[in-house]
């Protein structure tokens, strides 16, 4: 029973944090099946959990089997009343007259036809929300959803409504660490690297330096005790290292301004102790940003670990029809 509980098919007051994957519940599932012994068909198809989990998979499959199914479900993500409506349902299961007092308590009015519409058919053509009677609910996937999206919805506008993903793709390939412009146009399209950059740079969620700590400052092989250098020449010269600093980096390092480190760099570049070199521009995640990208990412794994379990159903599925089988196995897998 304490299987089913993260599943979103027991009610949420039974839940607990239980984080087992989806393919691991379905072996145990399956060994319970192995040992029902239901009075009739009908009674195994109304009341088995473990029959409603699997057909909800099934069902599942059809919607991610569609190429652009990852898009879809970020683009359906990225309103923050659906996310509401969707923590919502986690909890419990809603009317739709129900959802509109919710959502007025909260501060928005929508009609029934609009919140049917625009907010339920969407969750629900990605499968994250389903329809028994007059009552919406969370499927289990949808369950399995709303701790990653908890924080989702403070961003949600600051990422387009309806788009490629790009800058989901983007954001989640940053986690890995910095990369040049030409690093991303290898993964987003170069047609589009330029626009998304500026979006998501405008948005703060990604950052890179100013124009100036781009060329950094490296030590020549030349000894400076064959030259006549000055306190500050030498304190300057000191504070380089072997990976390079930018001016902005080595003015903080040594208490001077700006204006005075340039001027001293010049004169060691005079007497071929210090030389330049320009680094590629690189771009990288902010704070906000990582909490974002962090999120999508656990989004994407949850998508790519129920698509396993619906692959391991359909596979199962095959499986008894090809070989018979008990009538209440037949039912359920």
């Amino acid at each position: 029973m304490g299987n089913l509980v993260i599943l979103g098919l027991i009610p949420p007051t039974g839940r607990t944090q239980n984080t087992r994957d989806l393919s691991t519940v379905l072996k145990s599932l399956d060994a319970e099946c192995r040992n029902c012994s239901p009075i009739s068909p009908l009674q195994c198809i109304n009341r088995c959990k473990a029959y409603k989990l699997k057909n909800e998979l099934r069902t599942l499959r059809k919607a991610m089997a569609t190429p652009s199914y990852v898009k879809d479900l970020f683009n359906v993500l990225k309103n923050e009343t659906r996310l509401h409506i969707l923590q919502a349902i986690a909890n419990g299961r809603y009317s739709v007259d129900e959802l509109q007092q919710v959502l007025k308590k909260s501060g928005h009015s929508h009609s029934q036809g609009n919140i049917t519409e625009e907010y339920l058919h969407p969750l629900a053509t990605v499968g994250l929300v389903a329809q028994a009677g007059d009552e919406f609910y969370a499927t289990m996937f949808g369950d399995r959803l709303t701790q990653p999206l908890a924080h989702f919805r403070e961003f949600a506008a600051k990422l387009p409504a309806h788009s490629e993903c790009h800058e989901e793709t983007l954001l989640q390939s940053l986690l890995a660490g910095p990369k040049t412009f030409e690093d991303i146009e290898a993964v987003i399209s170069p047609e589009t690297t330029s626009r998304v950059l500026k979006r998501l740079c405008k948005a703060k969620l990604v950052r890179t330096r100013k124009a100036k700590d781009y060329i950094f400052f490296f030590k020549s092989k030349r000894d400076p005790g064959k030259e006549n250098l000055t306190r500050t020449q030498k304190r300057i010269h000191d504070a380089l290292s072997q990976e390079g600093i930018s001016a902005g980096r080595l003015a903080d390092q040594t208490g001077l301004s700006r204006r005075i480190t340039y001027k001293y760099l010049r004169g060691l570049r005079g007497k071929k102790l210090v030389f330049s070199r320009r680094t590629p521009k690189e771009y990288r995640l902010t704070v906000k940003g990582e909490k974002l990208a962090s999120a999508l990412q656990q989004v994407q794994q949850i998508v790519e670990d129920t698509w396993s379990s619906c692959e391991i159903v359909m596979q199962d599925t095959e499986l008894t029809a090809s070989t018979g089988g008990y009538l209440n196995h037949a039912l359920i897998t």
